[in-house]
């Protein structure tokens, strides 16, 4: 195996005394064991470190690697303009990166780079490593909106390359963890402490499939940086042994500080976690479906048809009265591994009855989503449906008649309007409800607005 060792590791700027001034002594434990993966790199002597990084360039649909020959950077931002870095790129690897992804479907490249200079996300741990060890190239890689299947099967592509060329590799996951620990100027909440429990745990025992399993919607409620790092080294290891070992955990500054080391050992099948998570969730979305109403049901067959067809679905003859008779706006929301995967719905009729708004709108959804791309047939057994048909809206004074679990609300400033149903996963609050409304519908902070407020038949 041609990739030696890989390591988990944050990039608190701080953490480099001319950055910190004294305020990196509060992070002592991270500093020991930033020192300890330095050495133990050093002591490797790899030809090539690749980063993963949260923080170079980010596309939704696309892993972005660095292109030339190589780059600079510093921590002028961060107060430390001296303190700079000039780096060589193994272009052979990269190359032979992007052309295994190509044959995983896996969208990888150098197009679109917009700032070539090395972020801290690279910077941090290079600081590190360069106080002990110089002699080598990199190649940088930044995580994507991609799925955390698709970092993972990054992770084979890179491991694969490295075995094609010979080239003695490291691996260096950049990430931090929750950023919503106590303290946090970024704001408290619990879930952060619970996912930087879970991930944690993860490092320590390299149980990948745990992490494939920590929801969505805690990660985003816990303002993690560093969860497609750790895919991406986990795919590494995919169906390997693994030795791994957390060297350290703090968060005193409301930010997740992690650093962890993972080592491969002989072949394992057993290990085949990609594998054994699209089996799970397989079968959770097989359960699901057994348990679909009439309106889920018709959204799902909507949907399948299009793909499959490029057609429209007729509207099927023994439906409910209730769909077939009356008119209503509808949304509906895809799901796939229980993180959304497409939402588009109407807030009033605009369809003869409510069996022909859901089969409109379950193609919109899954082809039409602005925020994803159109959903391919291969993911079609993996997807679960939920229709949600809009009673009719009523105008509000303000805030106080409102509630996140009943009631969704509309809000509107001009020409501008803005939806979001009740009772979402991660929105506790009315002001959380408005706020995201308002953001969906492109309006500033400080314009009047209107609100309405409605409630919601859920079909789920």
């Amino acid at each position: 195996m041609s990739v030696l060792r890989a390591y988990f590791l944050p990039h608190p700027p701080l953490a480099v005394p001319q950055v910190g001034r004294g305020d990196e002594k509060k992070i002592q434990k991270t500093l020991d064991a930033f020192d300890r993966t330095a050495k133990e790199i050093a002591a490797l002597k790899p030809e090539t470190i690749v980063f993963i990084t949260p923080h170079s360039i980010l596309y939704a649909d696309y892993f972005h690697i660095s292109p030339g020959k190589g780059a600079k950077g510093s921590f002028a931002r961060f107060g430390a303009p001296g303190v700079g870095f000039d780096v060589g790129y193994d272009r052979e690897m990269a190359d032979k990166i992007i052309e295994i992804a190509e044959s995983k479907e896996l969208p990888a490249g150098y197009m679109g780079e917009r700032d070539p200079a090395l972020d801290h996300g690279v910077t941090v741990p290079l600081w590190f490593i360069n106080r002990y060890f110089n002699d080598f190239n990199i190649v940088r890689i930044s995580q994507s909106g991609e799925s955390p299947s698709s970092h993972y099967l990054l992770g084979q592509a890179i491991q694969t390359a490295a075995e094609k060329i010979g080239r003695r590799t490291v691996l260096i996951a950049s990430g931090d963890l929750s950023h919503k620990l106590p303290g946090s100027h970024y704001g408290y909440a619990p879930e952060g402490v619970e996912y930087d429990k879970r991930i944690t745990e993860v490092m320590a025992s390299a149980d990948f499939l745990s992490a494939f399993n920590i929801p969505e919607s805690l990660r985003e409620r816990a303002g993690e940086c560093g969860h497609n790092s750790l895919m991406v080294l986990a795919g590494i290891f995919d169906s390997a042994e693994v030795t791994s070992e957390l060297y350290s955990y703090e968060g005193p500054f409301g930010v997740g500080y992690g650093i962890a080391c993972f080592s491969p050992g002989k072949a394992d099948e057993s290990r085949n976690f990609l594998e054994q998570y699209e089996k799970q969730s397989l079968q959770q979305a097989l359960e699901i479906k057994k348990g679909e109403d009439a309106y889920q049901t018709l959204a799902r067959q909507s949907l399948e048809y299009t793909v499959k067809t490029s057609r429209r679905l007729e509207l099927p003859e023994d439906l409910p009265k209730e769909l077939l008779n009356k008119r209503a706006g509808v949304f509906v929301s895809l799901h796939k591994n229980g993180a959304l995967r497409g939402c588009i719905g109407t807030i009033s009729p605009a369809a003869e009855n409510i069996g022909r708004e859901i089969i409109r709108n379950a193609v919109s959804a899954g082809l039409e989503d602005g925020r994803f791309l159109p959903v391919t047939e291969d993911e079609l057994p993996f997807l679960t449906y939920k229709v949600d048909v809009l009673m009719p809206t009523e105008p509000i004074s303000g805030p106080e008649e409102l509630d996140v679990k009943k009631y969704g609300v509309i809000v509107t400033s001009g020409y501008k309007r803005g939806l979001l149903l009740p009772n979402l996963d991660g929105i506790d609050t009315v002001d959380e409800q408005i706020a995201i409304a308002k953001r969906k519908a492109g309006i500033r902070d400080g314009e009047t607005v209107s609100l309405e407020r409605f409630e919601v038949i859920r079909h789920e």
